[in-house]
């Protein structure tokens, strides 16, 4: 009866244990799941703050002002406006349609 009484007494011993071990790592994962929270919350909030920004970076006028002061961009007028055309040459022409076909073969 003492063996059995004895053989009891560490089965409930070594239970305690181990319900000690699961509550502490049951707190530990409770605490990393509340930072993760935390963090995912701060991100989301950096993330909106970058987009305001971002829209206030991108406005037209500012867009403008950078065009004008940094590239030195100007509006376009008529009397600035120049058209440039290029017409290929008969030959030019003929032979870029021809070069496709004879690199098709092989010899």
């Amino acid at each position: 009866m003492t063996r059995l009484n004895l053989v009891l007494l560490l089965a409930v011993l070594a239970s305690a244990l181990y319900l000690v071990n699961v509550q502490y790592a049951s707190r530990r994962l409770y605490t990393e799941i509340d930072r993760a929270k935390l963090d995912a919350r701060r991100i989301e909030t950096e993330r909106e703050q970058l987009q305001i920004e971002k829209r206030a970076q991108a406005t037209p006028l500012r867009v403008d002002k950078l065009a004008r002061e940094q590239l030195q961009m100007r509006v376009t007028t008529p009397a600035i406006t120049h058209y440039v055309t290029y017409a290929a040459p008969a030959a030019e022409a003929a032979e870029s349609v021809r070069r496709p076909q004879a690199q098709g073969r092989v010899q």
